[in-house]
């Protein structure tokens, strides 16, 4: 009889258990098509969507600032002097800018080389501190050490070269000239400068 009721048990509780594990595999089918399938997916889509979306708008809003100016390529006409300082010589020099200021620089920089022997550049060894130029008025701002000096007749043809160089600019009507940010009454002692100087 023992036997009999333990046997009963044991087979009870195989059959509990049994149908336990039965239920495991069912429930875990269930669970797992919403995790397969849950809204984190969908968010992931339209979280994706909207960034390249905004991404892609602001890419191309700032790459149109970055390409917005264009380099201008331009032939002006530059001035120097020849070998003997006697007289004043016309050349032309290509100048690329972007902006006015830009333009104005480099309109500088031509008076201050020449690739060929008759044409020597009066403002070679005068520095460029700054530039400005406002409602019409051109101000640059520059250093003159002593071995810049190139006596009367140098210095009046420097003036003259720079004034017809950027006279030449329809929107230049004035240009003051300052050494080390003061008006001076000479640029290098012997010549009287305008202050400003004007068409």
């Amino acid at each position: 009889m023992n036997k009999k009721i333990w046997s009963a048990g044991l087979l009870a509780a195989v059959m509990l258990i049994g149908a336990g594990c039965g239920q495991k595999p069912g429930a875990a089918p269930n669970d797992t098509p919403e995790q397969i399938t849950p809204a984190p997916d969908n968010q992931t889509g339209q979280d994706n969507s909207g960034t390249s979306n905004g991404s892609g708008g602001s890419s191309t809003g700032s790459g149109s600032e970055v390409t917005t100016p264009e380099a201008k390529t331009e032939s002006i006409k530059a001035y120097y002097t020849d070998p003997d300082l006697m007289e004043l010589v016309e050349g032309t020099a290509e100048i690329s800018y972007k902006e006015d200021q830009e333009k104005y620089e480099a309109a500088y920089q031509a008076l201050q080389k020449s690739d060929k022997a008759d044409m020597v550049p009066l403002w070679e060894k005068i520095g460029l501190n700054s530039l400005k130029f406002e409602n019409g008025a051109l101000t640059l701002d520059v250093t003159v050490p002593d071995e810049a000096n190139l006596g009367a007749g140098g210095e009046s043809f420097a003036i003259d070269a720079i004034k017809k160089t950027f006279f030449q600019f329809d929107e230049v009507k004035s240009l003051q000239i300052l050494v080390d940010g003061q008006q001076t009454e000479s640029l290098m002692g012997h010549v009287d400068l305008e202050n400003p100087m004007t068409r």
